[in-house]
This record gives C-alpha cells, structure tokens and sequence, in this order.
C-alpha cells in the first residue's frame, strides 16, 4: 500500500529519513517540508567556516534541493513553516514564507525532526542590542561573518562554554580577535569532569583567550557594548555571542497534546514512535534512554540524529528495528588539544547515585622512541562489578581512537577489566605493544581484584589538612616539578631498603608523577604489612586539576597593519623547521638563519613547543623584525617572520611620558659552581639573550672554570691536587642533587638526549658562535694550577675589571 509520509525539519534526521524511505519504497510519497532555505548543511562546520578553517560557503551545503529532488524522487519543500498538527484528522498546516499561502497537508505517518533551537533568556538590554549573536544555522552564520566584516572588531565575547561556545571562541582567536569566554559553571565542556576539564582551561589561557568561570550575564549596557556579569564585573565586547545551550523544538509537538518528558523533549517508545501511533519523532527534540542506566534524557548529537533517521524508515516499512538508547560518544577540537567522552562523567553518577570507581592514566599517543609521541590523559568510570560507565581522553594525537574503541567496548557489554585483552593495531608510529586501552584494562583488573587500592585527586587537600602521611617515590630531579607539602621523600629504589622509616600504625598515601611506580610502591609495601592507598593518576593528575586561572588585560589598541616596505616579494622565502627542539632552540635557529637574511626577506618557521609562539614576538619586537603571522597549526606553532620592521618609529631618546628609562642592552653572569645542572641553567640564559640580542659575557672563577675545560694536562703539585678535584670537561661535571657516582648525571644526559635538549659541550660552541663572551678569572687559574691550553680556544682571559667593564653595560647581571 502506498503511504504518504510527511516530515518536518531536515537536516541530519530529517533528511537521513527521507532518503532512506525512498531506498526502501519507490511508490510512497515523500514529502520534506524546511521552514528555511537550507535542507541538509553542515550545522558542526558553521563555526569553522567563520573562522575561515572552511574556505568555501558551499562545501557545507551536504545536499541542494534540486538535487535531492532529482536523486531521490522525494518533494521537498524549503521556506515552508509548519505551524501545527492535527493528530486525530492526521493533518498538517503549512504556511509557505515566500507567497504567504496557508495551506492543509493530510499524512498516513509524520516523523517530527524540528532539533533544538537556542537558549535566549529575556537578559535586560538585549533588545538594544544590535551586536549579539546565537550559532544554530547558516542564516545565523552569514550574520556573525557580515557584521564582523562591517565593524571594527577587537574584543568578542562568548557566552557559555559547550560545543558551540569553544569551537567559536577558537574561530574567532583565529581571526586575530581579543576573546573572552565567560561560564556560569566551574568548567567549560560540561560532559567532561573538572580535573580533565582543566586541560582545556590551561590550553584556553595559553591562547590568550580571558576565560571567567563561575560568572554569567546579567545584563546587556551601552547597547550591547557593555556586559555586567553577575559578578558584578563589567566587560567591554564589540561582539557577543550567545551559545548557552539549546532546548527541544517542541512547539509542535506540546501544543497538539504529543506527551513531553525529560527537558519538554517529545517521548518516544524505542520504536521512535509517540502517544500517537501514526506520529514519530527523532533527533535533538526527543526523550531518549541513557545507554548506561537507561534513565530518560536528552543527548543533542549529530549521531543518534542520523540513526533515528535510519531506523525510523526501517520501522514504517516493517523492517524490525528498535533505538536502545544513546551513550553520548563526543568529540571536539580545543584549539590543538581533542577533547573526547562516552558514557556518563563522574558527576552525572555522583548525582544519580551509582556507585563506581576511577583511573586516570597520562600514556604517550604512541611508542616513545618513535618521533612525536605526545601524552593522553585518559579517565575510565566503571562499576563495582567491572561495567563500564564512561570514559574521558584529552591530548593531540590519538584521543579519539582511544574513546572509541571504549564506547563500542561498552556498547557490547565489555567490561573495564576486559579492555586488557582487546588485541589493537599496534605500529611504533601509531600505538605501544601495550596500548593506552589495555593500560586501563590492567589498571581496571588491580583495583577489581584488589591488588591496590586508590585515592583520588580532590581527596587529597582534605587528607592533608588531617596531617595524614604521603610518600613520594620520585626521584630527587622530579621535585621541581611540585610536591606535596610535608611528604616523606624515598626514591622507589630504595623503598624496600628503607621500610623501617616508616609508620606501621597509618595508612601511608603513596604517589610517583604519573600512578605507574606508585602501584609498585603499593605493591611493596602491602606485602610488608602496610596499610597503602596509591594516588590515582599520580601527581600530575592532581597538578592539572589544581591549575589556577591566568587571564590578562586586552590590548584595545588598533591593530598595526603591515607596510608593503616591509616585505621583499623578490626574495626567496626561507623556511625553518625547528620542531622538536627545546627552549631556547627555535629561537636561536631563527637567529641563525635571520643573520643570513635580506632585509624584507621573509622565513616561515615551525616549532613544536607551544612556548614558541610568545617567545617570537618577543624576540621580533627586541631585534627589530616583523612577525606577519603566528598561530597554531596541528600540533606545531607556525610563525612568518620578515627580517626588519618599517612599521618601527625612529623613536628619540626621549619617551611621550617624559620618563627617562634603561637603555643598556648586555647581561653578564658569574659563573662559580662546577655543576652540570647549574652550568646548563647558565647556558640556556645565555643563549637566550643572546639570541634576544643582548651583548652577553660570561665570568668563569674558581669551580667554574671547570666549565670550560677542553683537555687534560699533566701536572705537579698542588695543581695536580685541583686537578683530581675538577672534571676532566664538561662532559664529566657532577650535578648538585643526586649525583649517585656519576649516574644522575648519565640520568640527565640520558633524558636530554631524549628531548632533543643539546649536550652542554654543544650549547657552549652555540653560545661562541652566537657571540657569548667567556673570561676565564686569571686569578683563578693560577690559584688552582689551570693551564691556558686545558680551556677552549674561544675562552677570554682577564680578572674582575674585564668583567666589571661589561656589567657596566649591562641590565642584567646573575650569580651561577
């Protein structure tokens, strides 16, 4: 029998259904009817196109009407309202918005895919307002772009931090804007938990975009061009956009008596059908079940949108199909970092009352010898029983993959402990032998048969404000990374030796940086008797959820355009690649290949430390060059610099304030200690202002000298005392803490090597090639019997009046 079927809305749901009806029937007639122009577009895409990510307006259009027309045979009608619906006559009435006609349309089945449209509270000044914004379709789209385009836009503001939200704070800081996110939550990205949440919050300060937590709109002032927060702060804003959230398009559906449930979102039975059996609805307007404890909810996603849309055709034709139920897998781009989940948080079970237990594990993307593995701090929720409640992962590369191969283990009922036996694809460029996936399984499987047992990151002040005992297992080297106030410090090798320092009558808290090697403590120390509880995560967990805001003032000040003078276009542009290399290595490689350089000649650099893109404009503004463009690409900072800067003033010496300031432009260091680590801290700030272009003398006395020697000579004496006493060179110098014998040296050398940090030797040539000047303290080499032929051929000889004379020069001076 042929039906008539009617539906309203397209777009992911809507028209999934209708083309699948025609692929299953060719007789039934289809009748699409779109309140707007656009029928299926790329509503996820919006923000990027703003942002210009997207180039082409059209490459979001997925389908015309005309050609979906054509290829499916459906009839389609666009600008076509429907503005109710009669369930028991089985009738719709359309008002078209292009002839203003009114018309009747009767059905056999209507599916009902209206989506949800954006939250707009009645804020006061709102309609004085000409410069606010929400982001739902493209119509709302070409607005934000035309009125950026009209005005002179320096400061945006994004109200509410969901995906909307963040995906246009990130366009609009691509834009060159001055950003600032404001989020009446204690987050951002409310389907994550705080602590991997404050990932991203770090990420958003380092981009310089102002993020104000706990704080909402309280009122539009100075039409628009003044927000009062709740707080009481007032923020100045050229462009507001509001994305704070979106609630079910239910219109229809409430006034013709369609039962609402969770949200006034249209219930359905798993069929998709409603209270009436000829109507159905899917998408973002519908009451679904959550797939981990089948509670009703809303879950506004593009992907149970295209399903329901499958399912809903199969349904009407007879094929049996049922919707179990959404699990909420997302993923989202925030700026370089992937935020991705499935399932429920922590909070959601918190609030729901199900118990369950927590991993946080921060493994590398892939195997760590393979060049440009990064971390994944990854989050696994699951249930006494070993089921699989959620899970969480933030970094670049490979998050996804990850919280994927979770989501469809507990789609098939996989267990967190199961996830150990998952055999993935594994190639050094991709994964580790062990993957991140199996890691949690591992992990899972301890905790399950209780091999340790956890506590988490926001246990830990209250524990400590108790005076409870904390053991760190670090090695010494890894404290300057933080600690926790009034821990007992046993590096892991040598805990078993050293069991007796310890309380038998407490519960020791143990933790390492990551949770690896604080398992292994527990794992000791449970089978001496001890009662121990590890930190999940380790300590960089807890350092992560403890990041404290840093948000700075805007600079309102016109934008600088770049005078044509400055660039050569005849010049080849030189292209740097300096990723992988530690501070100061880009920058020094930039000098390098900049000495070389044309005045107007252009170099486009790369760097893979995101600490790259402040330092270049600092180095530019200091030596007189231009930054044409600096920003993020993928994983690396991308830079285009031209050598000198026409848009520099020939200032006078004078400044407009009439204040006279430091004009000298040197540093100078005393360099005393024989130590590795200290002679490597010397190094790195030399070649630092050095590469900023300050005039850069190092003084070597007494131990220091050691720093400088190339060779060894025999001696007699008291000199060959000194001799024995100084390293051989600097290859061999001890480092201050935990030298062990020479072995936390080779330690540290060995972790260099790993992070492409230059060995000490290196770094002095570096420094000589760069113009650094070494003296030697000749008052100190005849002290200690140092020959001139032991140091390096560069080094200077003098005593404290050729240091002296350079520090006069100088506006910095340090002690090593």
């Amino acid at each position: 029998m042929v039906q008539k079927i009617l539906i309203i809305g397209g777009v992911a749901g809507g028209a999934t259904a209708a083309t699948r009806l025609r692929r299953l029937n060719e007789e039934d007639n289809i009748i699409l009817f779109e309140k707007g122009e656009y029928i299926s577009f790329a509503n996820c895409g919006l923000p990027y196109h703003i942002g210009g990510e997207i180039k082409e307006r059209d490459n979001l259009l997925l389908q015309t009407v005309e050609g979906m027309e054509q290829q499916y045979a459906l009839d389609i009608r666009n600008f076509s309202e429907v503005t109710s619906i009669d369930p028991i006559k089985n009738e719709i009435s359309v008002l078209n918005h292009q002839t203003g006609e009114t018309y009747t349309e009767s059905f056999d089945k209507l599916i009902i895919s209206t989506g949800a449209k954006a939250i707009t509270p009645p804020i006061p000044g709102m309609e004085a307002a000409k410069n606010v914004f929400s982001l739902r379709n493209i119509p709302d789209m070409d607005l934000i772009k035309e009125y950026i385009a009209k005005h002179d836009i320096q400061t945006a503001t994004i109200i509410g931090g969901g995906f909307i939200g963040l995906e246009m704070m990130e366009n609009l800081k691509v834009l060159d804007l001055n950003v600032q996110l404001v989020e009446m939550a204690p987050q951002v990205m409310p389907n994550i938990d705080f602590e991997m949440a404050q990932q991203l919050h770090t990420q958003i300060n380092m981009h310089g975009v102002n993020l104000l937590l706990n704080d909402g709109l309280k009122e539009f002032k100075d039409n628009g061009k003044k927000l009062l927060l709740t707080s009481g702060k007032v923020l100045e804003t050229d462009l507001t956009i509001l994305s704070i959230g979106v609630t079910p398009e239910n219109t229809l559906a409430k006034e013709c008596g369609i039962e609402l449930g969770f949200k006034n979102a249209i219930k359905v039975n798993d069929q998709l059908q409603t209270n009436y059996p000829d109507i159905f609805a899917i998408g973002d307007v519908i009451e679904v079940k959550d797939f981990v404890d089948q509670s009703p909810t809303n879950i506004p996603l593009a992907w149970p949108a295209n399903r329901q849309g499958r399912l809903v055709a199969d349904i009407i034709n007879g094929i049996p199909a049922m919707y179990p139920g959404t699990q909420g897998a997302s993923v989202a781009k925030i700026f370089e970092l992937t935020a991705a989940s499935t399932g429920n948080s922590e909070r959601m079970l918190k609030n729901k009352g199900i118990d369950f237990q927590v991993i946080h594990i921060h493994p590398n993307s892939h195997a760590g010898y393979y060049p440009g593995a990064s971390p994944i701090h990854l989050k696994l929720l699951f249930g006494n029983d070993g089921k699989i409640l959620g899970a969480q992962g933030i970094g670049t590369k490979g998050v996804e993959k990850r919280i994927d191969v979770i989501s469809t283990a507990m789609k098939f009922g996989g267990t967190a402990d199961q996830l150990a036996g998952l055999e993935l694809a594994y190639a050094p460029p991709y994964s580790s032998a062990k993957d991140p996936v199996n890691m949690l399984g591992y992990t899972a499987d301890n905790m399950m048969n209780q091999k340790v047992k956890t506590i988490q990151w926001h246990e830990v002040d209250a524990l400590l404000d108790q005076n409870a005992y904390f053991l760190d297992i670090r090695e010494d080297f890894e404290l300057a990374t933080g600690s926790l106030p009034n821990s007992t410090v046993i590096p892991l090798n040598q805990l078993r030796n050293r069991l007796d320092e310890l309380p038998k009558d407490k519960t020791i808290y143990v933790y390492c940086q990551v949770g690896l090697r604080g398992y292994n403590a527990s794992r000791i120390l449970m089978h001496h008797g001890f009662d121990v509880k590890n930190l999940d995560g380790g300590y960089k967990t807890y350092k992560l959820a403890t990041y404290v805001m840093k948000n700075k003032p805007f600079k309102l000040a016109p934008k600088q355009q770049v005078s044509a003078s400055t660039i050569d276009s005849s010049l080849k542009t030189i292209e740097v690649d300096a990723c992988g290399l530690q501070c100061p290595g880009p920058i020094l490689k930039v000098k390098e290949h900049m000495d070389q350089m044309t005045d107007g000649q252009k170099m486009v650099v790369q760097a893979s430390d995101f600490g790259f893109s402040a330092d270049i404009e600092s180095w530019a503004k200091s030596t007189g060059n231009t930054v044409l463009t600096n920003e993020i690409k993928g994983d690396n900072v991308v830079a285009t610099i031209a050598k000198g800067n026409s848009l520099q003033a020939n200032v006078a010496s004078l400044p407009q304030d009439g204040l006279l300031r430091e004009t000298k432009n040197g540093a100078t260091m005393v360099v005393f200690s024989g130590d590795m680590d200290k002679a490597l801290a010397s190094m790195i700030i030399a070649l630092g202002a050095a590469a900023m272009g300050k005039q850069v003398t190092i003084f070597f006395t007494f131990w220091g000298l050691g720093v400088l020697k190339k060779q060894k000579v025999k001696k007699q004496g008291l000199a060959k005392l000194f001799d024995i006493m100084l390293p051989n060179n600097a290859e061999s110098l001890p480092i201050s803490s935990m030298n062990m014998g020479g072995a936390g040296a080779k330690m540290i050398k060995s972790v260099m090597k790993q992070k492409n940090v230059d060995p000490l030797p290196v770094m002095i040539e570096k420094a000589n090639k760069i113009g650094v000047k070494f003296i030697a303290c000749t008052m100190s080499m005849d002290i200690m019997g140092i020959e001139r032929e032991e140091l390096f051929d560069f080094v200077e000889f003098g005593g404290v009046a050729a240091y002296l004379g350079d520090s006069e020069d100088s506006n910095l001076n340090l002690f090593i």
